[in-house]
């Protein structure tokens, strides 16, 4: 014990003002990775990785395994390459991050321009819940959706109520698939989707629609409103996650808000995410 008091007593005469930067630093880039992983499933594995270290760790600081020890140290930089493989999806949405950040001061210029489009939104989306049509809008933010645009059927109109609940009419040509939204235009209808490769989520509760904008949202930055073909239910996607049973005048509040500055997620958020949450990723 006395030892121990020493070597930390040791440690701290040594540390100077570099020493706390560096500490600070070095916190502060594990806490970065611990907040992008939250509620996502790298945490499981984050989990695995921290036993297998704490195990390698234990057997072989107190028993002397030479042909265990040669096998980790053969198969660790193996193990090192996989790291970035298996956490792609939380490196990229980081990097994509990094990357949307200066683009953030001139946002909030969008705001008033966007609110004839957030109205239409709005009106379309209560029409066509009041009569169980499914519609999937997606709108393009600052990651370009372009891959996904060409799949479907150029339109570049204007957005109005009316052409949204027309495109999403049964049995028309167009209501199998997206509808994607740039700079305040309809640029395209009938797109295909990603998927969301996410395994916890319940194939009864979720649709090809609620599944092709949870898979929109955590590829790119956009925010996707769907309207439910069984339920009639309204719900918007952005990040990976989806809050759900909004009527017209919380879509329209929930919408206006990735048009603000320094003001990309859901308003109160992360208090409804405790409050109501079913699962990690998805709030009815």
């Amino acid at each position: 014990m006395n030892e121990f008091l020493t070597e930390v007593v040791f440690i701290f005469q040594r540390l100077d003002w570099l020493g706390v930067i560096d500490i600070l630093l070095v916190t502060a880039v594990f806490f970065s990775l611990f907040v992008l992983m939250r509620d996502t499933q790298a945490v499981v594995l984050l989990r695995g990785v921290i036993v297998l270290i704490v195990v390698v760790a234990l057997l072989s600081g107190l028993l002397r395994l030479l042909a265990f020890t040669w096998l980790l140290r053969s198969t660790l930089p193996a193990l090192l390459l996989a790291i970035p493989v298996i956490f792609q999806p939380e490196i990229r949405r980081a990097l994509e991050r990094l990357g949307r950040a200066s683009a953030l001061v001139n946002f909030g210029n969008r705001e008033a321009s966007a609110q004839p489009v957030i109205d239409a939104i709005g009106i379309a989306c209560q029409r066509l819940s009041e009569k169980r049509y499914g519609a999937l809008i997606v709108i393009e933010r600052e990651v370009g959706l372009k891959e996904y645009i060409d799949t479907g059927v150029k339109m570049d109109s204007l957005v109005t109520a009316e052409l949204l609940a027309q495109i999403f009419v049964k049995d028309t040509p167009l209501h199998d698939g997206a509808v994607i939204l740039r700079n305040g235009r309809l640029v395209s209808a009938a797109c295909v989707l990603p998927l969301s490769t996410d395994a916890s989520l319940s194939h009864q509760a979720m649709g090809l629609r609620h599944r092709a904008a949870l898979g929109i949202s955590e590829m790119s930055d956009a925010v996707a409103v769907i309207v439910s073909e069984q339920t009639g239910t309204i719900s918007v996607t952005h990040n990976g996650k989806m809050i759900r049973r909004l009527d017209a005048t919380r879509l329209r509040n929930i919408l206006a808000a990735f048009y603000r500055p320094n003001n990309i997620t859901f308003p109160g958020w992360p208090r409804r995410a405790k409050e109501e949450k079913q699962s990690s990723r998805v709030i009815k």
